[in-house]
């Protein structure tokens, strides 16, 4: 295996797949934004199979830039264009690595991003071991890592016959958004809510991730993965690790993941009487659909997190698409409090505390009060909005690729960390069942209401324009 100074900043930055539709929408204006703040220190090499000249490939990020609506200012765009090189070749023919190793000569702690099939990590790490490439790299590699807990188990043994593990940095873009790095802060920093954080005070927790809209133009590739594969084995469990971890006893990067890896190890396999699937009509006639595909476009699901904190807590998911709303969002629901005697033994309702991811992260607090005049309580929302408050938040990308170059691996998911949440939901991905059908722009199939019976019911997200409810 190849050696590596995992902390050590990289002096070259290798984007495979630099053609692709991640780099245009996604990698450029992430890299030009660390530019503007000049936290962009290396050159960067493009490669990938059309026969680009290196100003065509200033030429493409430009545009990409142009295109993500990012103000241009002419002197950071020069130093970011002065930066970019390209190499064309197939990722098959060993000569592709040869040019590289040219391009690269004298570098001894590149980065390698491998925005590419997963089907390819290994074919191009095989390339860049070949020419002596891998000692001194880290390699950043984007989901799906595996389809299903055997391919991730494999795919997993194929790049560590080649990587030590703290070279390989697998993505997962939901931890580079800053509310969900918000949560430990919010949880740990704030005396007042660490002592009620458990089974105690907790009745349930609800994490949505909702989609105003459809498969569109990605028929090909959504009906072979589905809802389940797409977004919950990896962005909302990890969201769910954050909510119910431990703090960790220090501020490195395994000590981080180690006690998000706790949580995963403490959930039971998912069971299949707990999992609602379902698909919006019109899907069938998407464009890349299967005639009768029966793939999900919305789940539902019960988790239970098996330790002292939480045990008895049931951690509800839904994520679909033609939803009402585009939103994402976490909320805990506390138990209800006891009648109160000096008000007519008025029952409260349960105090919330709601955090969103998307859009315009915030964090709302929905406590009760006294309705003026009355011996009577409502519920009132405490809220803030993170860019108001706060200035305006690197991008997820601009994070992952910043720490990724700096060797920092903590929000970066692990070998450990993958197969484990593969193990959680194995048993729904091996009998999934029929997807019951739903109405586009409703809140997804009847059967999802089940799944929270004897809780609060799955509560409307909450959207700047109007309260929770």
């Amino acid at each position: 295996m190849a050696s590596n100074s995992s902390n050590v900043p990289a002096d070259v930055l290798v984007i495979f797949g630099i053609s692709g539709d991640l780099a245009r929408k996604m990698t450029f204006r992430s890299l030009y934004r660390l530019e503007r703040r000049k936290l962009l220190t290396c050159p960067i090499v493009g490669v990938a199979r059309d026969g680009w000249s290196d100003d065509a490939l200033r030429d493409h990020a430009r545009a990409a830039i142009e295109a993500a609506g990012e103000p241009l200012d002419a002197s950071v765009l020069a130093r970011f264009a002065a930066r970019f090189s390209y190499v064309q070749g197939d990722y098959a023919d060993p000569e592709t690595f040869h040019r590289l190793a040219r391009a690269v000569d004298g570098k001894r702690h590149p980065v390698f991003y491998l925005e590419i099939p997963p089907s390819l990590f290994a074919r191009v790490v095989e390339g860049l071991a070949g020419v002596g490439l891998t000692k001194g790299a880290r390699v950043v590699v984007e989901k799906p890592f595996g389809h299903d807990l055997a391919s991730a188990r494999a795919l997993n043994a194929e790049l560590r016959q080649l990587l030590d593990e703290d070279q390989l940095l697998r993505i997962d873009h939901f931890l580079g958004k800053e509310p969900a790095m918000d949560i430990q802060f919010l949880r740990f920093a704030n005396s007042v809510f660490e002592p009620v954080w458990n089974r105690d005070h907790i009745s349930c927790v609800q994490i949505t991730m909702a989609e105003d809209f459809g498969v569109e133009d990605r028929g090909h590739f959504y009906d072979p993965v589905g809802a389940l594969r797409d977004v919950v084995q990896n962005h909302l469990l990890q969201l769910l690790a954050l909510v119910a971890s431990e703090p960790p006893s220090a501020a490195d990067a395994d000590a981080l993941r180690d006690r998000r890896v706790d949580v995963f190890r403490a959930i039971p396999d998912a069971d299949p009487a707990h999992y609602v699937r379902g698909q919006y009509e019109g899907y069938l006639q998407v464009p890349g659909v299967r005639p009768h595909s029966r793939t999900e476009t919305f789940v539902g699901l019960r988790l239970e997190v098996e330790n002292w904190r939480w045990s008895g807590v049931p951690f509800f998911i839904r994520a679909g698409k033609s939803l009402p709303e585009r939103v994402t969002e976490i909320r805990i629901v506390f138990r209800r409090p006891p009648r109160l005697a000096f008000a007519e033994r008025f029952a409260p309702e349960p105090d919330q505390w709601i955090l969103r991811i998307d859009p315009s992260p915030g964090v709302n607090f929905r406590i009760q009060a006294k309705q003026p005049g009355k011996q009577d309580t409502q519920l009132v929302d405490l809220d803030l909005l993170f860019e108001a408050a706060l200035g305006e938040a690197p991008e997820p990308y601009e994070r992952l690729l910043s720490d990724a170059m700096q060797g920092n691996a903590s929000l970066f998911t692990r070998e450990d960390s993958v197969e484990e949440t593969w193990r959680i939901v194995q048993p729904l991905l091996e009998a999934p069942g029929d997807p019951e059908r739903y109405r586009q722009g409703t809140w997804g199939p009847a059967e999802a209401s089940k799944l929270v019976a004897g809780y609060p019911h799955w509560h409307e997200p909450w959207l700047p324009a109007r309260s929770p409810d």
